[in-house]
């Protein structure tokens, strides 16, 4: 059989030559013999190059796994103490709603507030593992019944925070203070007989008797509606308050306020005196809530300033 091929191998160090005479069968047999190994070779080093990044990506999703799954105690523990905030905070909110003399919210109003998605219905992410996911679904679902207790809890405290403004505006219109400091309360509200003709009279208001130039307190916030001398008032001060409440100051020394000025509880609006139909220095002291006279003394809540 003919020879296919001579290969010649020769050493740099020697001069001699060795040949190696190959035929067909014999040439064929060893490309076989190298194709299949660098095939195995490389096979083998494939799947040992497939097992070590498998292995590595494996080492570091096990890693993520147990980074996610601190993160995520750490993050229920958390949104559990919110929750024990939130429950504090309703506890508050209907302590200051009694005492705002506000009705509580309903027990269905919160459970509507506290509604959400079923667990079934929140996908977060297909690529985590089963256990993983759902945790993330349940966090995900507390955060959204916090977040609707939060709201509603904004919700309530805006209304007591409107309803405390308004109650605090009402209260800054009351006359609630007496409108000198001490003094002698002298002929009361009621029925009287009057000092200067001895007629049985109704005595509107509340004399107290003090020397004259005592300053004059207004008891609550309003505008001066009358600031002048007039019959047996003398020297008079009339405030009008808002909520259906005004009142009057006679016999007064000196005015210090003028027709349609604002006053703060607490201003000096005059100075007390014995002008007009008078036997002697005092204030004369009237409170009317809608037109109707009210005894002073049911509004003496505190002194003056």
């Amino acid at each position: 059989m003919p020879l296919l091929k001579n290969i010649i191998i020769q050493k740099e160090s020697e001069n001699n030559v060795r040949q190696w005479h190959l035929n067909r069968e014999q040439y064929i047999a060893m490309v076989s013999a190298i194709a299949i190994s660098l095939a195995a070779f490389t096979y083998i080093s494939a799947e040992f190059l497939g097992n070590y990044l498998y292995e590595k990506r494996l080492h570091k999703i096990k890693n993520n796994y147990v980074t996610i799954t601190k993160n995520l105690e750490i993050l229920k523990e958390r949104l559990s103490q919110i929750d024990e905030h939130v429950d504090q905070i309703e506890e508050k909110d209907l302590a200051i709603r009694s005492y705002a003399g506000m009705p509580e919210i309903d027990n269905e109003i919160r459970k509507l507030g506290i509604g959400g998605r079923s667990l079934e219905s929140v996908k977060i992410f297909d690529n985590f593992a089963p256990v993983i996911n759902k945790e993330l679904a349940t966090l995900e679902l507390d955060v959204e019944k916090l977040s609707r207790e939060v709201n509603l809890e904004l919700n309530s405290y805006s209304s007591i925070y409107e309803k405390v403004q308004e109650d605090i505006r009402r209260i800054s219109m009351i006359p609630s203070i007496r409108p000198v400091e001490e003094g002698y309360l002298n002929s009361t509200f009621g029925y009287r007989i009057d000092p200067i003709d001895n007629v049985k009279r109704f005595h509107q208001g509340q004399d107290i008797t003090v020397k004259t130039g005592t300053p004059i307190y207004a008891p609550a916030d309003g505008i001066v509606k009358r600031a002048y001398y007039a019959g047996g008032f003398g020297n008079h001060i009339k405030l009008q308050h808002g909520a259906g409440y005004t009142t009057l100051y006679a016999h007064l020394s000196k005015i210090k306020v003028k027709h349609g000025q604002k006053v703060k509880r607490g201003d000096i609006i005059g100075l007390t005196g014995n002008t007009g139909r008078s036997t002697a220095p005092h204030l004369h002291y009237e409170i009317h809530h809608n037109g109707n006279p009210q005894n002073p003394l049911d509004y003496f809540f505190s002194e003056a300033k």
